[in-house]
């Protein structure tokens, strides 16, 4: 099983290298990212966007790989720069698509297009990966979703699974989130979370161990859960935290990056290839992470 990005990094580049297109690429963090990734084996990039911007950047900054670079000029229009990296995408020049600079609203409804996207009929969702110094932990879904039912929870859970089969974990333990470990009728998420176990207990949701609700603390601390004496395999060692909303996904997720200083990366799954939706405010690094997160998880 995988336990850091460094050990997927390594695993991925003995694998066939695949390729990528990041639309709107006329931002140095989306360049550098795809240049990461050439330089470590792992994926190729066509770079959709402002071709007088991408062909500066390369020659300033990396003049002996500006060549190895396919790019296709959309200029300024990040509308068209999405149309375009999905199209490239549909046509199966590219397997994984990174966002740059357009604006993930703008790539998503290229994406959604019913007669030029890239649906696959499941629900879409978007599963972080955060490295802390023991192992990669999954969440799910703080970007994508905003109020999940029942349905789309287990969609959610689904997505996290094939991500952590990816990282080489047959079985992972999923962690419902909610404030509290017990079932609360005036609560729904804590309903939900119990509706959901049960079906994993009974076969209907596999590949995978599930209990809650749980909250957070009883999730990742078995001294917690001890404490509070839940007798549970998933407590105190889940493998993937899925929250109630995504509000609470998206405040845990940057809660993760700024201040505890974790690596994390972005992958929506659900569309016939993995969609990576960093913040146009992340470092290259976690454009570069989501990416090789990206492969790892491609068809």
């Amino acid at each position: 099983m995988i336990k850091n990005f460094n050990e997927l990094v390594e695993k991925l580049k003995v694998g066939e290298n695949k390729t990528a297109v990041v639309a709107g690429a006329h931002t140095g963090t989306a360049i550098d990212a795809a240049i990461m990734a050439l330089e470590e084996n792992i994926a190729n990039s066509i770079l959709v966007g402002d071709a007088d911007y991408i062909k500066r950047y390369l020659n300033d900054n990396k003049p002996e790989l500006a060549d190895k670079f396919e790019i296709v000029d959309t200029g300024q229009d990040l509308g068209l720069a999405a149309r375009k990296a999905v199209e490239l995408a549909k046509e199966g020049r590219a397997g994984i698509i990174l966002k740059g600079k357009t604006d993930t609203a703008l790539l998503l409804r290229a994406v959604l297009d019913k007669e030029s996207g890239l649906r696959s009929g499941d629900v879409m969702s978007d599963v972080l990966a955060y490295e802390t110094p023991d192992r990669i932990v999954l969440m799910g879904d703080g970007g994508f979703v905003p109020l999940p039912d029942i349905k789309e929870k287990v969609a959610i859970i689904k997505n996290c699974v094939s991500v952590a089969h990816a990282l080489g974990n047959p079985n992972p333990k999923v962690a419902l989130l909610t404030h509290s470990e017990a079932v609360n009728p005036k609560i729904q998420s804590t309903v939900d979370a119990a509706i959901i176990s049960k079906m994993n207990q009974r076969g209907e949701i596999k590949g995978c161990l599930i209990d809650g609700p749980l909250a957070f603390d009883n999730a990742i601390s078995k001294e917690s859960a001890e404490i509070k004496g839940i007798k549970s395999e998933v407590a105190g060692d889940a493998d993937i935290l899925i929250v109630p909303n995504i509000e609470a996904g998206n405040i845990f997720g940057k809660t993760l990056t700024y201040y505890c200083r974790y690596r994390v990366a972005h992958v929506i799954m659900g569309s016939k290839v993995p969609i990576l939706i960093a913040s146009r405010s992340d470092e290259a690094e976690t454009k570069y992470l989501s990416l090789v997160l990206g492969i790892a998880t491609a068809k």
